[in-house]
């Protein structure tokens, strides 16, 4: 483990604690759209920017999409429904990134594919008012149990690649604390890859001549 797994594993357990103890859906949602997640995931993982980042951000959707239908809809309980889309998220990221999807064309047409997916999807999802939420438990068993599920994640980066960078680590803790009010959370997801897809268009770009910290400090 290197200084900046540690550091993710922190940064990420911080945020889970910080979206669990705030009340409102929508304050719940704007902590999980700060790229600290990301930056810090890219920076544990080593390595330049391709495609996988980009398709990360597609499973991303399907891993809130997944958890609202399972919970929602088909009435299953909160932790079933997390474990089940994340487990899905590995699964099928470490089969495509096996492919190793490193060229050009794989990231431009990912990209092209996921902004049109997300801009369809900011019109597409309704606002609707749902109710507030804050975690009963104590900070000191709260942090501790958040830091072992992204050391969980840390542990397998090598297999998951770039779509290690994307993993929903704080969108499994908020999804449990916003389990009352998923479709905010939801709603938001799109809003994250509009907002992600011009940053990792910039660090492909210059990655290989300014390597990836400093594109990655620019975007």
């Amino acid at each position: 483990m290197n200084g900046w797994d540690v550091a993710l594993i922190a940064g990420v357990s911080l945020m889970g604690t910080v979206v669990a103890y705030v009340r409102s859906p929508e304050r719940k949602a704007l902590v999980l759209m700060l790229p600290v997640p990301f930056t810090l995931a890219t920076l544990s993982l080593g390595r330049p920017l391709d495609a996988t980042n980009v398709l990360g951000m597609g499973l991303l959707i399907g891993f809130a999409v997944g958890v609202w239908a399972l919970h929602a809809r088909c009435r299953w309980p909160i932790l079933p429904s997390i474990v089940v889309c994340a487990l899905g998220y590995c699964a099928v990221g470490a089969g495509i990134a096996q492919l190793q999807p490193t060229g050009d064309l794989a990231f431009w047409g990912a990209a092209l594919l996921l902004l049109a997916v997300s801009l369809v999807l900011t019109r597409a999802l309704p606002y609707r008012e749902e109710p507030d939420h804050r975690t009963a438990l104590p900070v000191w068993i709260k942090l501790p149990a958040i830091a072992l599920v992204i050391a969980g994640v840390v542990a397998i980066k090598q297999y998951l690649g770039g779509f290690m960078t994307m993993f929903p680590m704080v969108s499994v803790i908020t999804t449990y604390e916003a389990r009352h009010s998923l479709w905010t959370i939801v709603r938001r997801i799109p809003w994250i890859v509009l907002i992600m897809l011009p940053v990792m268009t910039f660090i492909r770009l210059t990655q290989a001549r300014l390597g990836v910290p400093m594109a990655l400090a620019l975007a």
